[in-house]
């Protein structure tokens, strides 16, 4: 099933503040579901798609680098709805 993607408000205030490399990644995901589908987007190793527990229960992210994940929940729809860009910072121990 091919969806439509949609962005959040506050989604398209961080993709203006990005690395161009990562934009340009994220768009490059959103094609790629618009034009083939989520499920076979999925399938692509280098996203790392995944269900995510706790407050985010119910979403799911990719990666769009070692430092930087975006989220992604499906709607009654069948859209999908990009909620946020998230920075993944290495834990101090």
């Amino acid at each position: 099933m091919i969806q439509t993607v949609k962005i959040s408000e506050f989604a398209l205030k961080q993709l203006r503040r990005l690395p161009e490399h990562i934009v340009d990644k994220f768009y490059l995901w959103k094609r790629s579901v618009e034009d083939i589908g989520l499920n076979t987007v999925r399938k692509i190793p280098g996203y790392h798609d995944e269900f995510l527990h706790g407050q985010r229960k119910g979403q799911r992210s990719i990666r769009l680098s070692k430092a930087y994940r975006a989220i992604y929940e499906i709607r009654t729809d069948g859209s999908v709805r990009f909620v946020a860009i998230i920075e993944v910072n290495k834990h101090e121990y």
